[in-house]
This record gives structure tokens, C-alpha cells and sequence, in this order.
């Protein structure tokens, strides 16, 4: 398949970029940041999300989603990484989503009508220390009366400190299960986090949480492939979000070279700077054409798709790296100040380079995969 975006992905593309340019722009980051808004998100642009279209991407129609594919939650994320939005899209619209889709009975789906609306926010709890470790659960559940209890703590829960509902993987006797869990559930605890970025996450405390058997989603230890689907997905996701944020990061670089003048001219014009820009600019088109090759893997259900995924979070994540390093150092010394935007851009990659995984956990995982 060729490695470009259809007509209709380009018209999606521009919708996006043009709605998040005109309500929010990077200065929407830096009100929320500024005011410490309680949520660290806006409600009311979430809702937006939702009339638009964007929140419910690859919800079905049936669900009042736009039923589309992982290219277009891909063009959605990557715009979020060009303006730096703080949003749900990713922990709702992408991560539980697709868990809801996969597992979901038709009282659970209930909450994808909402998710598409704009009109909820449910969080995926996997992880549970500093690093992306998703099959090494210290959570458990256990069979009490006519439901489940459930013990242990998740971090970096993205949302977590304002979602409606909590999807939840724990282990068990009988395999890896995913709950659907009231955040207000007696015995849950909820702390929010600030990144560096200034977007938000939390860490989610379970003390003998009690919940019924509807809590359940699909059948008792059969959660892990859904939850593999779905951070396969995110991981597609999440690179897309790391191209956004690294383009524009040298977009605006680039910029700065031609209007900042040095020794009587502008700094754009030595040599040393250009040929580091061109070697910039050719690492972002390969990790584009890697990120959405990965991207049409998955809606194509190609057997490599999740290994795709991978390199695509690799790539992406060293490559986004590099591009706000290169553009903090040809700002110079400014370009560590507040005052200047390409700073946030460093935050947000620094983080996204964590969510689900950075470079060395998809290397090391290919190369697993490989037999190394």
C-alpha cells in the first residue's frame, strides 16, 4: 500500500489542524499550565472533540463514532503533537476504546456513545512503576461472592484524575483480567500527577476494592489480547503524536535560522546549520513513512502489525528527540527560556517518549522477537 494519505485522510488531516489552530493553539497549554486548572484539560474543548468527529475516530456508527481506522486516530494524534493539546484522545478515544470494542458486552459499550460524544473520559490502567512494563502486573483480583476484589496500585494512569470510569488489567489464578471500575468505588484511590509537560496523569491506589460480576469485561483471564490490540494501536498512536510535536518543532527552527542574524548575517546561512537541518529534515520524512506504515499494518491486520508498531515507536521517539535537541541548540541560549515555544516542545517529547514504551523497550522487544 502506498505510503501516503488518501484524499479523505488529507481533507480529515486539514480539519483537524485547522479546528486545534483556531481553539487550541499552544497558548491553550500554557493558560492551563499557567492558572493550574484543576482538570489540566478542557471539558468544553473535549466536547468540541466530540462534534467534530475526531473523539469518536474508530468508534462505529452504531456508537455515533465516525467509524474510521488507526491512519485516521494517526492524523488526529499527530496534529495533538503539533500543538501541544492537552487531551483525552489518546487514554479514551484510542487505549479504551478499543478495549470497550474488543471485550466490551453491550451495557459496557454504553460508554463509547459517551467517549464519542466528548461527554466522558475513561482511562486504561496498565503500567505500575516508572517504566512501560505491561506483562508484569503486581495487581491482582480475586473471586469474592458474586464479583471480584481487587488489590494493588497503576501509575502513569493518562487522565486518570478526572475519568468517569477506570478500565483496570489485573492478574489472577485464571490469566490477566480487565475491570470497568467506578474511579468513586469504595477503596480507590486517585492522586493526580503533573508531568514535566504539563499534561496530566495519576496514580490509582486499589485497597480490597469490591465490585460485581458486570464489572468484568470479557470472560475471567481472557483480557490480554484485547489489551494487546489496543496498546499495539497506542503505541501507532503515540508515534504519530512524536512526529507532530518533532515537525514542528523543526518547522519552527527553521524559522528561527532565517530571521535570527549572527556576525551580520543570518544564521541560517552557515553551512555547519544547513547540513544539520537537511539531516533533520530526511530522519522526520523516514520516521513519517515508518509511523504510517505501521499505522496501515494495523487497520490492514497484517500478522507483523504489532512488531510494525514498534519500530514506528522507536523511530519516532529517537527522531523526535533529536529534532528538539537540534532545535533548542540553534535557538542558543534562548531557546531554554519559557518565553520560547520549542522548549515545551522538548517536554512533550520527553514524555511521549515514555507513554507506552520508549526506544529501548521496542528495541529490546524486536530484538526478542527475533531471537537475539
Amino acid at each position: 500500500m502506498p505510503l501516503i494519505l488518501t484524499e479523505e485522510q488529507v481533507m480529515l488531516k486539514d480539519a483537524v489542524h485547522g479546528f486545534l489552530s483556531e481553539n487550541a493553539p499552544i497558548k491553550h497549554l500554557r493558560q492551563l499550565r499557567d492558572s493550574r486548572d484543576a482538570d489540566g484539560v478542557s471539558r468544553d474543548l473535549w466536547r468540541a472533540f466530540g462534534e467534530m468527529g475526531f473523539a469518536g475516530v474508530i468508534i462505529g456508527e452504531e456508537h455515533g463514532g465516525s467509524g474510521l481506522g488507526a491512519v485516521e486516530a494517526g492524523v488526529i494524534a499527530e496534529s495533538l503533537g503539533r500543538t501541544l493539546t492537552p487531551s483525552p484522545f489518546l487514554g479514551s478515544s484510542v487505549l479504551s476504546a478499543t478495549v470497550l470494542k474488543e471485550v466490551g458486552n453491550t451495557d459496557q459499550q454504553f460508554w463509547l456513545s459517551k467517549i464519542a460524544a466528548g461527554e466522558a473520559i475513561v482511562s486504561l490502567a496498565v503500567d505500575e512503576g516508572p517504566k512501560h512494563a505491561p506483562h508484569k502486573f503486581t495487581t491482582r483480583y480475586e473471586r469474592s461472592g458474586n464479583g471480584f476484589k481487587l488489590d494493588g496500585a497503576k501509575a502513569m494512569v493518562l487522565d486518570g484524575h478526572i475519568a468517569d470510569s477506570l478500565i483496570v488489567a489485573a492478574q489472577g489464578d485464571d490469566g490477566l483480567s480487565l475491570f470497568l471500575i467506578n474511579p468513586k468505588t469504595v477503596g480507590v484511590k486517585v492522586e493526580r500527577t503533573v508531568m514535566v509537560d504539563a499534561h496530566n496523569a495519576a496514580r490509582i491506589t486499589l485497597s480490597n476494592v469490591e465490585v460485581d460480576a458486570d464489572a468484568l469485561l470479557g470472560e475471567v483471564g481472557g483480557g490480554q489480547a484485547a489489551l494487546d490490540k489496543a496498546l499495539s494501536l497506542g503505541r501507532a498512536v503515540t508515534a504519530a503524536s512524536l512526529n507532530g510535536a518533532g515537525d514542528q518543532a523543526f518547522h519552527i527552527t527553521v524559522e528561527y535560522l532565517k530571521t535570527r542574524q549572527q556576525f551580520g548575517k543570518l544564521i541560517g546561512e552557515f553551512q555547519a546549520l544547513q547540513h544539520r537541518a537537511a539531516h533533520l529534515y530526511t530522519e522526520l520524512e523516514l520516521t513519517k513513512a515508518a509511523t504510517l506504515g505501521a499505522l496501515q499494518a494495523v487497520d490492514e491486520g497484517k500478522g507483523g502489525a504489532d512488531l510494525s508498531t514498534s519500530i514506528a515507536k522507536a523511530k519516532a521517539g529517537r527522531v523526535a528527540e533529536l529534532a528538539v535537541q537540534e532545535g533548542v541548540q540553534m535557538h542558543g541560549g534562548v531557546g531554554m527560556t519559557d518565553e520560547f515555544d520549542i522548549g515545551l516542545f522538548m517536554k512533550r517529547v520527553r514524555v511521549l517518549n515514555e507513554t507506552l514504551g520508549d526506544s529501548h523497550y521496542h528495541l529490546n522487544r524486536l530484538a526478542t522477537a527475533r531471537g537475539y
